[in-house]
């Protein structure tokens, strides 16, 4: 298959989908693999280096496009690349259609075959490409949020560990699966109190088990919410729907209830956000200040740390890549109940619930579009 390897045009994006060690070895199961010229670049990746691994070296985004039967990317394509996009093109990366009616609608026009990693999903229903980045994510969003509380960035001028006689910052955090347990790790390890709050009894009982002594579980709820939030000084959104978008569970009038330069850290942004007041930002702009609250919500926070984000993308996505371009998307989809999964947008027609829900679009049938193609 010819596979292309455009570089991040996102905001800030420095991550890019494959390292040469996952090119070698697509390219020893006798793929032709193009590589935008500087793809690799920001996550310490040379071009020499792709083309030691047997890839072939293109020096347009619009060039790698163009020679490529199936795009492997970390982000969403954004409007520069619509028109890039051919009929029945396989796009293989993170879409959060969920999140943007514009992308959404632009898929459709291209009638293109966009198979999203976030909604690939194994039987025990764990999302095995979203779960490196939400670990990423999760582990940075007490960093961040550690950061935005300096007094000088607008926060409360708070340590979140504390120092001896003074006592530690208190980390709330809403949802307890892969992004909330790693973000409360972090915080647990520079000192903070923490709370973890989730709608799931049984997941509460596995996080109180192996959390240390300074991270409390409680059931999430409206009215817990709303008692935890007026102690909080950070606030981290770590809510997940696959494929749909994140429910909002602070709004904007709760906001009225925080001390004065809380910081709120919202991880679902990129599928809608679970703090109603939060919209996308960059690292470039991070953060707003809505009611004296900061909002730090960028959409691509694992683009941060390309170097970690980039390797451990690849070891997820690469098996899976291997099978698409092995077999051809169609084939590798019927064989693949994951890899089905992940099929959102298909030549025109929305084959994913949580897609069509959202823009209230028609559902097309999976398995029928699938059969039709082969």
């Amino acid at each position: 298959m010819l596979i292309g390897l455009p570089k991040e045009i996102k905001n800030n994006e420095n991550r890019v989908a494959l390292t040469p060690g996952g090119v070698s070895e697509l390219s020893k199961k006798g793929h032709t693999i193009f590589v935008q010229s500087t793809a690799g670049l920001g996550s310490g990746f040379k071009d020499a280096e792709y083309e030691t691994a047997g890839a072939t070296i293109l020096p347009t985004l619009a060039d790698v496009y163009a020679a490529a039967e199936m795009i492997v990317k970390v982000k969403e394509p954004i409007a520069a690349e619509y028109n890039l996009i051919k009929k029945d093109q396989l796009l293989f990366t993170y879409f959060h259609f969920a999140s943007s009616e514009e992308l959404t609608h632009a898929m459709l026009e291209r009638g293109a075959v966009c198979l999203a990693y976030e909604t690939v999903e194994r039987p025990d229903k764990s999302l095995p490409l979203l779960i490196p980045m939400s670990e990423v994510a999760g582990r940075m969003a007490p960093q961040e949020g550690a950061k935005y509380l300096e007094k000088p960035l607008q926060g409360r001028g708070i340590l979140l560990g504390g120092v001896p006689g003074v006592k530690p910052g208190n980390v709330l955090i809403l949802g307890g699966g892969v992004v909330g347990t790693q973000a409360a790790k972090m915080a647990a390890g520079l000192g903070a109190q923490v709370t973890i709050m989730d709608i799931n009894l049984t997941r509460l009982r596995e996080l109180d088990d192996i959390m240390p002594k300074n991270v409390i579980t409680q059931m999430s709820s409206e009215y817990n919410i709303r008692a935890a939030i007026k102690e909080a000084d950070l606030i981290i959104g770590a809510v997940l729907i696959p494929g749909a978008k994140a429910p909002h569970l602070i709004t904007r009038d709760m906001l009225k209830e925080m001390k004065a330069g809380t910081v709120l850290v919202d991880v679902a942004v990129d599928q809608g956000g679970c703090i109603e007041t939060c919209r996308p930002t960059t690292h470039e702009d991070p953060t707003f200040i809505i009611d004296e609250v900061v909002h730090y919500c960028v959409a691509n926070m694992p683009g941060a740390v390309p170097y970690t984000s980039t390797l451990a993308l690849t070891n997820a996505t690469l098996p899976y890549v291997l099978q698409l371009a092995n077999k051809g998307w169609n084939v590798a989809c019927s064989q693949n109940q994951d890899l089905k999964l992940g099929l959102n947008v298909v030549q025109g027609k929305v084959v994913y619930k949580g897609v069509a829900e959202a823009w209230h679009l028609p559902l097309a049938n999976v398995n029928e579009v699938l059969a039709a193609s082969l």
